[in-house]
């Protein structure tokens, strides 16, 4: 109960769509018992002339209505159940419409809202917990997921409601007209209910075993679709389809169970109600021969206590339904209660620019998943307008460092200050407005052109894209485009070539124009004369800004104000170019490696 209040937690912003479409089923649900009290008349005054025998405990204005009908002829109860039957058959039609598609209103907006609510946390977790997650997971939670959630509210919320007021009024019905077999027919309860929650927990456990696998298929595909090249290179197409074909076997064994369990509920719950409604057409059926009840009031029972068998189907499917939706509901929950390991402090300060100077203070860092340290007593003091190059072997912490600036990262020990504040302490989006990034990755999103130069700064101006394209050596290229600056670059910009690409987050840094400027591995990975282009647009970008340059080619960094060598997450040497060959040992040899001076 308490995980399905939580599911409810969802439908709060639409409690007056909820309201109404409750309505509207109370009203539906009175048209239905109502319609099926038309069978008294109809077959003791209409077809056999008799008075209808007025029950017992029935109230006062049923037995005055009844006694009327008995004074009528059949010819006029005939005519007037036929004006009856259309006018109720358009009400209940009516209320039955605006209450499913109420609750299908407050289905797709709970999915919307959800939907939205992952986004959001997806943009407010810390880099970390990317590092922890699989893409085709996440992914599964909006698309899979919310399928689920969908399904529980506007179906399964709405026939829980709707359903149980049909039970409650057949059941009042049974009761009133003859209290003794509806008692008997009591016994059909603990035998419908026992076995629908027994495979209600099947169908939770297989349900989660469904999705899991589900994000597992995303997540596969996801990946080789992305790397389809290594896949191609490396001759492992068979191997990635068997990996695929066995977690999709995986994935159709549950889902078969799971169907199993569904189909079978509807069929179970249909013969046992069966079986009761036989023993209560015997007993019941003796009291008519006696006379003691007449046939109108026998069929109302019938007919009454048989309309309870279809709720009670739908009852135990609409148990299925939100077992699958807690399954999912949990897995959502565990999303959005996750908490960022970045946070930004209730009165964190606001930073409108950088004029002094960042000081790495006695910086430790580790990992969540690592033991050990990634970075030890890390000092480090930059000045305005420094160049700061890092160099050292793969894994020796420098990538980890820059990252630490922007707080993408929060430092395990000592503090990172800018103009003598701690990072800590500012706002979050006014510290990572001070800072551009191009890096080797070259990320580009499936936009234009125009776009992903503009992603830089909100609401920059055309004459502002096409001057930062020019600066980073793209204009040229972006004209000879199909549409220019309205070309869209593809899925991580895969139309282009990776200098281009380069030059693309290079005018996307220029836009941008933030004071401290951070270039991993910038030009790596590029052909000579790309590099020479996007070198230039570099010098130009670097001018006037404080720059943090990783850079395994040591050619690059030779003009840096001062190189910092890490080792194992040390500083272990720094100086200018040509201090370090001189005193610098790992610095001498790095460069030696490179340029085989020996």
């Amino acid at each position: 109960m308490k995980e399905y209040l939580k599911l409810l937690k969802f439908v709060r912003p639409f409690v007056w769509h909820l309201v109404l479409a409750t309505f509207c089923m109370i009203l539906s649900t009175v048209f239905s018992g109502v319609e099926l009290g038309m069978i008294v008349p109809l077959s003791d005054r209409v077809m056999t002339d008799k008075d209808i025998v007025i029950p017992s405990q029935v109230p006062d204005f049923v037995a005055s209505f009844i006694t009327y009908l008995n004074s009528l002829s059949p010819a006029a109860v005939l005519r007037g159940l036929a004006a009856a039957i259309l006018v109720l058959f358009f009400l209940k039609g009516l209320f039955v419409f605006f209450q499913s598609y109420l609750m299908n209103v407050i289905g797709q907006g709970v999915v919307r809202d959800v939907k939205d609510r992952l986004y959001r946390k997806f943009q407010d977790l810390s880099l970390d917990f990317y590092s922890r997650q699989r893409t085709g997971e996440l992914m599964s939670r909006v698309t899979n997921d919310t399928v689920y959630i969908s399904q529980a509210i506007s179906s399964g919320l709405a026939d829980l409601l709707f359903q149980s007021m049909q039970v409650l009024m057949f059941t009042f019905l049974v009761f009133r007209i003859y209290w003794k077999l509806a008692l008997f027919s009591l016994i059909l309860f603990p035998l419908i209910l026992y076995p629908v929650i027994r495979m209600g927990k099947k169908i939770k456990k297989f349900t989660t075993e469904t999705q899991r696998k589900i994000a597992e298929l995303n997540s596969h595909l996801s990946e080789t679709l992305q790397g389809a090249y290594i896949i191609k290179v490396f001759g492992r197409e068979n191997y990635e389809y068997l990996r695929f074909k066995e977690t999709n076997a995986q994935y159709f064994r549950y889902v078969v169970k799971r169907i199993k369990r569904l189909v079978a509920l509807s069929p179970f719950t249909e013969v046992v109600g069966a079986a009761g409604a036989t023993g209560i057409l015997l007993l019941a059926g003796n009291e008519v021969i006696a006379g003691k009840l007449s046939f109108g009031i026998f069929a109302f029972f019938i007919a009454s206590l048989m309309s309870m068998i279809k709720p009670f189907k739908k009852l135990s499917a609409v148990h299925a339904v939100n077992q699958q939706a807690l399954a999912a509901s949990s897995r959502i929950y565990a999303i959005l209660e996750e908490e960022p390991s970045i946070r930004e402090k209730a009165d964190a300060l606001p930073v409108s620019g950088f004029s002094q100077d960042i000081l790495f203070d006695h910086v430790f860092f580790r990992y969540l998943s690592s033991e050990g340290y990634a970075l030890k007593d890390i000092v480090l003091p930059v000045k305005k307008h420094d160049i700061i190059a890092l160099v050292g072997h793969s894994g020796a912490g420098k990538t980890t460092l820059v990252n630490l600036i922007p707080r993408l990262y929060d430092v395990s020990g000592g503090s990172i200050r800018i103009d003598g504040q701690d990072l800590r302490d500012v706002k979050l989006d006014d510290l990572r407005r001070l800072i551009s990034v191009v890096s080797q990755e070259m990320i580009l999103f499936n936009d234009t052109v125009r776009n992903n130069i503009g992603y830089g700064r909100d609401r920059a101006s055309f004459e502002d894209i096409v001057d930062a394209a020019r600066k980073a050596n793209a204009y040229d290229f972006i004209m000879a485009l199909p549409k220019q600056f309205d070309t869209v670059v593809g899925d991580r910009g895969f139309r282009l070539s990776g200098g281009e690409k380069q030059r693309l987050s290079i005018a996307r840094a220029i836009l941008k124009d933030s004071p401290i400027l951070i270039l991993d591995e910038a030009t790596s990975q590029l052909d000579t004369k790309s590099e020479r282009m996007i070198q230039d647009a570099l010098d130009f970008l670097m001018q006037g800004k404080t720059v943090f340059v990783i850079a395994h080619r040591l050619s690059t960094v030779q003009h840096a104000t001062r190189i910092v060598v890490l080792d194992k997450g040390k500083i272990v040497e720094q100086g200018t170019h040509q201090e370090l060959l001189q005193i610098g040992k790992v610095y001498r040899k790095l460069y030696q490696l490179q340029f085989n001076d020996k």
